[in-house]
């Protein structure tokens, strides 16, 4: 055979593969918006494991290191912010470009990766390596914040909202203010107590508004902001650990007064509504 024939058969290969591919359902393709969304499980993935080797592992062996333990933990929550960027990239991607047929479905399983097995999990090792916690009591809390992130997400799947709200907390925001609680070294009653507020706010009928737009930017910033509060916290930069400590309280006090600002402006919307209904009988 001559180099000639090689070639044309390698030809001839490529083109056949490259017929099957085109032949493959839409279905089974992948966008630019799924590989983000692919990140966002990955990140999940790894939150987990730098919780169990740098965290759970060395205080089950009795090696812990206060550092090496402080740098798995921030690694762990940096990796939970950044699939909450991706989480954010994807859907923006998506509008802009195109999305396959798969996009819903890989985005709910990532999300259920990162926002509810990687906080969940961060909880349990919380329950069990903090001095002043009980690990059964933990594990439950878990239990509902795992819950919660399945119902939220199944609840979005098969429901119609108006355009440009979520109906309850979405996810993402609820993971790092499950974290953010842990992060404030608070009681472990309270902190109990608001893990369990905050996953009944994620399967709750409160509306919160989708990032986008200026929104959209505005989240992704304190996305930032957050990683370079855990980089000084973990390189014990001066003053690093009152950083970390306030912005988890930002995070915290955020998580409770969005849903006052939105009770608020529905009640007062019905009320609009009801008035308005009345003087329209009236004339």
């Amino acid at each position: 055979m001559t180099v000639t024939d090689g070639d044309t058969a390698q030809s001839d290969w490529v083109t056949e593969l490259q017929d099957e591919v085109d032949d493959l359902p839409l279905s089974t393709r992948l966008s630019i918006a799924d590989a983000l969304t692919l990140g966002n499980a990955i990140c999940g993935f790894l939150a987990v494991y730098f919780t169990t080797t740098g965290v759970l592992v060395p205080h089950l062996m009795g090696t812990s290191d206060g550092g090496m333990s402080k740098h798995s933990a921030a690694t762990a929550v940096s990796l939970m912010l950044l699939a909450s960027v991706f989480d954010l990239c994807d859907g923006l991607v998506a509008r802009k470009l195109r999305s396959s047929a798969m996009g819903a479905e890989l985005d709910n399983l990532s999300d259920l990766i990162s926002f509810g097995l990687a906080p969940a999990y961060f909880v349990v090792v919380w329950g069990l390596v903090a001095d002043d916690a009980y690990g059964k009591v933990s594990a439950a809390a878990a239990v509902l914040v795992v819950l919660a992130v399945v119902l939220r997400l199944a609840r979005f799947s098969c429901t119609t909202l108006r355009d440009g709200v979520f109906q309850g907390m979405p996810s993402p925001f609820g993971a790092m203010t499950v974290v953010s609680l842990i992060l404030l070294e608070l009681p472990f009653a309270p902190t109990i107590c608001a893990i369990v507020g905050v996953a009944w706010l994620m399967v709750s009928r409160v509306e919160y508004p989708k990032p986008r737009g200026r929104l959209a930017l505005i989240t992704f910033a304190w996305t930032m902001v957050s990683m370079g509060c855990l980089t000084a916290w973990t390189l014990d930069v001066p003053g690093g650990h009152q950083l970390l400590q306030t912005g988890a309280a930002l995070q915290c006090v955020a998580a409770a007064v969005i849903p006052c600002f939105a009770t608020t402006r529905r009640v007062n919307t019905i009320r609009a509504n009801r008035r308005e209904a009345r003087a329209t009988a009236l004339r």
